[in-house]
């Protein structure tokens, strides 16, 4: 990067997803932390004039802050590929394959990597009848942040009740109990491994909002529990495809030791909000959040 002038960053938030609120915190926190790390910044609100947008502002990178759907399953990095431009994060062919649910649980199992027993069917269906026996999870196949996530437990009287904005087709997954840990993956490096307490469901508010959730950084776990996180994370980034900054999600079961870690799945682009897991990592390991930013800046590439 040019010592002369300050590379042009354009930082891509907001967007229509279901995580919009999200990605617009992101956004806001990474463009700050950019700012201050000598780089002339514009943000953008990723809307259908995306492409004639950032056409028109020349940027010498992008930094992909979208998140969910259209930001994070390929589509924008479709954009940034066609136009040449340099972007964060992972590329087209990982961020729609990590986005998609069932599809890398394929990757996964294909790896020797351990995944719940699932299927994808119809909302139709799911409403009517049990396709699993409790207890089990019904979810989106390509959304995060635990939007539109229903526990039907063993003592469940009937189907779950799901809205009617669930997409068609949708995820059944049998239920893990135990623990929530995860691991950020950094290039080729993982971080730590992270005991994420809540007082119940770890859903979309235990996520973002403050107080929803305790962080154990780094978890106080068995050393084989905390190496196999690490390693399993690694190994997701990696057959995924992954570039940049992970992250990995697991649920533990502690009665049943290195039997009870299961991968849930993997995220391309972590929340890098005030409460988020991944920047917390990094900061573990002696890596501030600019420092982070700055990192995926400098890693930004074509050809991802």
């Amino acid at each position: 990067m040019s010592s002369r002038a300050a590379p042009k960053v354009a930082v891509l938030m907001g967007g229509p997803s279901a995580e919009r609120e999200v990605s617009l915190s992101t956004g806001r926190e990474c463009a700050a932390a950019l700012r201050a790390e000598g780089f002339n910044v514009v943000e953008l609100d990723a809307g259908p004039d995306l492409a004639a947008r950032l056409v028109d502002l020349r940027p010498d990178v992008a930094f992909n802050a979208l998140h969910g759907r259209w930001g994070e399953d390929g589509c924008v990095q479709g954009i940034l590929e066609w136009l040449r431009i340099p972007y964060t994060h992972s590329g087209v062919l990982a961020s729609a394959l990590a986005m998609d649910k069932e599809r890398s649980k394929v990757t996964y199992r294909a790896a020797n990597l351990p995944v719940l027993d699932s299927c994808i069917a119809l909302a139709q269906e799911v409403r009517t009848r049990h396709v699993m026996a409790p207890p089990y999870v019904v979810k989106p196949n390509n959304e995060g942040s635990s939007v539109g996530v229903y526990i039907v437990h063993e003592s469940a009287n009937g189907p779950p009740q799901l809205s009617p904005d669930m997409p068609e087709m949708v995820m059944v997954e049998a239920f893990a109990p135990g623990r929530e840990l995860t691991t950020a993956v950094m290039g080729d490096r993982p971080l730590t491994v992270t005991d994420i307490l809540t007082d119940g469901w770890y859903d979309y508010d235990a996520k973002y909002k403050a107080g929803g959730s305790r962080h154990i950084v780094p978890a106080d776990i068995p050393a084989e529990i905390f190496d196999a996180c690490m390693e399993y994370a690694l190994r997701s980034h990696q057959v995924l495809g992954c570039r940049g900054l992970s992250r990995t999600d697991f649920r533990w079961d502690e009665t049943r030791g290195l039997d009870g870690l299961i991968i849930l799945e993997t995220n391309t682009q972590p929340g890098m909000t005030p409460t988020s897991l991944a920047p917390e990592q990094a900061a573990h390991c002696g890596i501030s959040f600019g420092q982070l930013c700055r990192w995926l800046v400098e890693d930004a590439s074509c050809n991802r």
